[in-house]
């Protein structure tokens, strides 16, 4: 078995050979940059290899899977270069506000709509506040090319089930295609679906600077003709106002699109949409723009990000726990999680992310949560997504284990530019499962991946951000990942005294941390 591993301007392929023990074949970085590349030996890597192209120091090797790596703010923390002052992200959070504008009960005139359009569950996920530096370093991982978070042990994402589970939005449903909205008919949009005066209407779109509304806008109108017993016009304005404080938050943090008053002219069919497709289209554009170094800002549900961390993750991040999901409570799951400030900054979180390892990741933590969201084969559809204008690539052969599948080396990234037939292939989409399931099988592992995908990861993609013993360079291997012990607890207690020992950076032979190896070697026995 040959386990491919990274040091700094070098590739090291470790041969593990069952009566010689384990070999190291350094292959250095030449004058002209390039890594000498040797043909692999199974499917997809090999012609990926034979290309040769220029990589870059800690990977991408193979620069033919992220395209986009030279702009990517992981090129430029490798080399200790930061994004402004601020290392994280200004991020679009509206907790606070949200649950001050929800009120307890609507109406039941506005009930009924609110309950049919499917948009109901958001009216309380919304974290109240966001860990900017938790969300930043996830960020700082994710790649547009895949529509995935890159980790040291292969890729995650957040997928149509993460959401259907942590939000309750409809998976299923029809996409909504772009209106072009000018000023002129967002005034008229506000006076025919809105209720509101033309004067006024003219006056609000012109202070917001281009075809928006401001959400606070949005909520006083909702106040006004619920006082009046204006209903519909009430239940627009709260929608608007509710999505455009979750699934639709962009990075003004006050305003929101006035086309998406379209979604709700026919407030008896807003249901017919797919919510969930709509979520995560627009969490996906955002975090392909904040993933680009020159980029300080992240729109869209900071929630659902944070959240998904917190299921996937129990190990990264501080987290208050509003009940146990064995209390079998069938609310959202985004539900179960409040905000608690955490002490760790970016920088701190990037090096903990680096180690982390699979027996890290509870890779399927919502089979407890199935009585109420059942699993739709429609979230291993492999196609492309979209919302309005923006389209982006859907991969769920990229995260197999998520699914309880053993993860093989997937197929090169969908070119959403040209795609044609979306919606056809979305309706269509069993084909799709049957490609994407068909080339795999069941985990008989929770992490479990074919032989050929990590030293086919570790050339196209980069392991860590930070490179190791940065104030003290030595050319060591990063292993791609620990295998750990297999027992939950006993690999909780390995990571959390793995951590402090980095924390204190702390060495083997130090006389005064024995102790700690010796309980960090048991627990990995285990």
């Amino acid at each position: 078995m040959t386990l491919t591993l990274v040091a700094p301007g070098k590739i090291l392929h470790v041969i593990a050979d069952g009566r010689r023990g384990l070999g190291i074949v350094v292959r250095r970085r030449g004058a002209d940059g390039r890594i000498p590349v040797r043909t692999l030996d199974r499917g997809a890597s090999s012609s990926a290899a034979a290309a040769e192209p220029t990589g870059y120091p800690g990977g991408p090797y193979d620069t033919s899977l992220l395209v986009k790596y030279e702009h990517h703010v992981a090129r430029h923390i490798w080399f200790g270069e930061e994004r402004g002052p601020k290392k994280e992200l200004k991020v679009a959070g509206h907790g606070l506000k949200l649950n001050s504008r929800v009120p307890l009960a609507l109406p039941p005139q506005m009930e009924s709509w609110v309950s049919r359009s499917g948009l109901a569950s958001l009216q309380r996920t919304s974290l109240n506040k966001i860990d900017t530096n938790l969300v930043s370093a996830f960020v700082e991982r994710w790649h547009l090319e895949t529509s995935s978070f890159h980790m040291s042990f292969g890729e995650m994402s957040i997928t149509l089930d993460d959401v259907a589970c942590l939000l309750h939005l409809l998976i299923r449903g029809i996409f909504w295609s772009p209106q072009d909205v000018t000023e002129e008919l967002a005034v008229e949009l506000a006076v025919d679906y809105l209720g509101v005066s033309q004067g006024q209407a003219q006056s609000h779109v012109r202070s917001c600077r281009g075809s928006y509304y401001k959400l606070e806008w949005l909520y006083d109108i909702f106040v006004h003709h619920r006082a009046a017993s204006s209903w519909a016009y009430a239940t627009r304005a709260y929608l608007l106002m509710l999505v455009g404080s979750t699934i639709f938050a962009d990075k003004t943090f006050t305003l929101v699109e006035a086309r998406y008053l379209l979604l709700f002219r026919d407030l008896d069919g807003c249901s017919g949409y797919s919510w969930g497709a709509a979520a995560l289209v627009t969490l996906y554009r955002y975090l392909g723009d904040a993933s680009m170094y020159s980029c300080k800002q992240l729109g869209g549900y900071p929630t659902l990000l944070q959240c998904w961390i917190h299921e996937y993750f129990p190990t990264v991040g501080k987290r208050g726990e509003n009940w146990n999901p064995a209390g079998n409570c069938g609310l959202p799951r985004a539900m179960r999680w409040s905000y608690r400030q955490g002490v760790l900054k970016v920088d701190d979180l990037r090096p903990i992310l680096d180690e982390l390892t699979p027996t890290d990741v509870i890779w399927r933590p919502f089979e407890d949560h199935r009585a109420w969201r059942v699993f739709d084969e429609i979230c291993l559809y492999r196609g492309c997504l979209k919302w309005g204008e923006t389209v982006v690539p859907y991969l769920p052969d990229r995260c197999l284990r998520q699914f309880g599948y053993r993860q093989y080396v997937p197929s090169p990234p969908l070119d959403c530019m040209m795609a044609t037939d979306i919606d056809v292939d979305w309706i269509s989409y069993h084909q799709s499962v049957v490609d994407v399931i068909g080339s795999s099988s069941v985990a008989t592992t929770p992490s479990e991946v074919v032989d050929s995908y990590l030293e086919w990861y570790y050339r196209v993609s980069h392991p860590r951000l930070v490179p190791p013993h940065r104030d003290a360079p030595r050319e060591v291997p990063v292993p791609v990942y620990d295998a750990g012990p297999s027992d939950p607890d006993w690999a909780r207690v390995s990571t959390l005294i793995r951590r402090y020992l980095r924390q204190v950076n702390a060495e083997e032979e130090d006389p005064q941390f024995s102790d700690l190896f010796e309980a960090l070697h048991i627990s990995r026995s285990h």
